[in-house]
């Protein structure tokens, strides 16, 4: 991305005037992914900053009537296709709503997401330091229920080991996208369930774009997880087992170099002699993910 356009991006962000709702030459976008959320709806979509410039709530086969309490932004209704289905509508509609370059931003109707972190979230797309920025809720450990603390830490390893990069709070679902990724996404194969923020991180790693943590805060009250973790982990876990060999072979066979070679050395030393040659394995794919990543930006 050329550096000049950075520049003046982030300059017309720092002085861009009161009631102005577009950051440079970037529009910002909100994707509300929303299944029986009357609750929350009206608050999640009235609290947003002003910089939005379009909202858009896929409503995924409510029925407690959350698409007719939306108080701004256009509705999608969807037939339960699942929360990965509604973000996928969400930022397929965005392409077609936007012409010019844009930021995707996904926030959940819920309510488990501040509006106020948002500026934070898309500030390293527009700096030019990363294409695609993922909340990573710090506070989550004095908030979060005890076993859903445990399933992010798993899941978080296993994302890990999958993305080739430390990925610490792969739930978090605060995302923000540039539309030079979304434009260039292959849309006919994705993850439909809750697994998809676990998928679309190993994705990203699969195509060398590197992934920014930014510190989001949590919030709950009340609001109960749609996640039966006795069906969720094993699904999810095998996805992420899959698609580290997935995207190794993938990688492997479009730019063959030294590391992958040295990665299929050590791995299969590891089954052959010793499980603990697996941790070199993953060292050799971080440096691996991080030399190809750095000519993503």
């Amino acid at each position: 991305m050329d550096l000049k356009i950075c520049f003046l991006e982030r300059l017309h962000f720092q002085k861009k005037p009161a009631g102005a709702t577009m950051l440079g030459n970037t529009r910002i976008g909100v994707v509300i992914p929303a299944r029986n959320e009357s609750e929350h709806i009206a608050n999640v979509t009235s609290t947003l900053p002003k910089f939005v410039d379009k909202v858009v709530i896929i409503d995924d086969g409510s029925t407690d009537g959350t698409a007719s309490l939306v108080t701004q932004g256009e509705v999608i209704r969807l037939e339960g296709e699942g929360v990965g289905a509604a973000i996928d509508a969400g930022h397929k509609h965005l392409l077609q709503v936007f012409d010019s370059d844009f930021i995707s931003v996904v926030v959940a109707g819920d309510g488990q997401m501040d509006p106020n972190d948002m500026s934070e979230l898309i500030k390293p797309i527009l700096d030019c330091e990363s294409l695609h920025v993922k909340g990573e809720r710090l506070d989550r450990r004095e908030k979060m229920p005890v076993l859903r603390q445990f399933g992010t830490f798993l899941l978080g390893l296993l994302t890990t080991l999958a993305c080739g990069q430390k990925i610490r709070d792969p739930q978090c679902g605060y995302t923000a996208t540039s539309s030079k990724v979304l434009r260039n996404w292959d849309w006919s194969k994705s993850w439909k369930g809750y697994g998809y923020p676990n998928w679309w991180l190993m994705k990203l790693s699969q195509q060398g774009y590197k992934i920014k943590h930014v510190p989001v805060k949590a919030i709950y009250s009340g609001q109960k997880s749609g996640i039966r973790l006795h069906s969720f982990m094993p699904k999810v876990a095998m996805m992420l087992l899959i698609g580290l060999h997935t995207r190794i072979i993938q990688n492997t066979l479009s730019s063959p170099n030294f590391l992958l070679g040295l990665i299929w050395i050590t791995y299969l030393a590891g089954w052959i002699y010793s499980p603990f040659i697996f941790l070199l394995t993953h060292i050799i794919d971080r440096f691996h993910v991080y030399s190809i990543s750095r000519a993503a930006i």
